[in-house]
């Protein structure tokens, strides 16, 4: 049996299919988690060594030793991905805007007549949106394109469906021939 040197730590023996699981555990995670999850593995399966980690998972070292350090400081390290990634949506480049354009979709929305889901439909098409914010003296900068403009009113809830009249159900079935109900009853003596 080979004597472990200093430079390379122990490792508990683990088979395959469990560095397997580990591995697809720690690629369904993201973020802290991620890092968390990899850190407690590397204390428990390395001995705390980042290098190690990166040999037997795969996992990236620097990630491995971020983890560590989070764990020993108790600090999570935050990115600024949302920050700085991504335009931001329409509505909130122009909150102005969209306020006047929620009054707009609000004045001529109504509630699904069978009241089931949340949705309120509306009569008010991108187009015609567009027209109107035109008209109340927006800017053609500040307005969208009719395709955003539609997705902004989705967004809202506002969904563009035909505005339909709820229709009374029937109170009872019309007899059949074949139906029990619609035979003669014949007194039997």
């Amino acid at each position: 049996m080979p004597v472990p040197s200093e430079t390379e730590p122990t490792v508990l023996t683990l088979l395959p299919s469990q560095i397997e699981d580990l591995q697809f555990a720690s690629s369904s995670m993201t973020g802290a988690t991620r890092r968390a999850f990899q850190a407690k593995m590397t204390l428990k399966d390395c001995a705390g060594h980042a290098r190690q980690a990166e040999r037997v998972f795969g996992w990236g070292r620097k990630t491995v030793q971020l983890g560590l350090h989070e764990q020993r400081t108790g600090v999570t390290c935050l990115g600024a991905q949302d920050a700085f990634c991504g335009k931001r949506l329409w509505e909130e480049q122009h909150p102005d805007v969209a306020s006047v354009l929620w009054d707009l979709a609000r004045a001529q929305s109504q509630q699904d007549p069978t009241f089931r889901t949340a949705l309120s439909y509306t009569r008010l098409t991108a187009g015609e949106a567009l027209k109107q914010l035109h008209q109340r003296g927006f800017a053609e900068d500040m307005l969208p394109s009719a395709t955003t403009m539609a997705e902004v009113l989705n967004r809202n809830g506002d969904r563009r469906r035909p505005v339909l009249k709820a229709k009374p159900q029937k109170k009872f079935l019309k007899p059949t021939r074949s139906s029990p109900t619609s035979r003669k009853k014949t007194v039997s003596r």
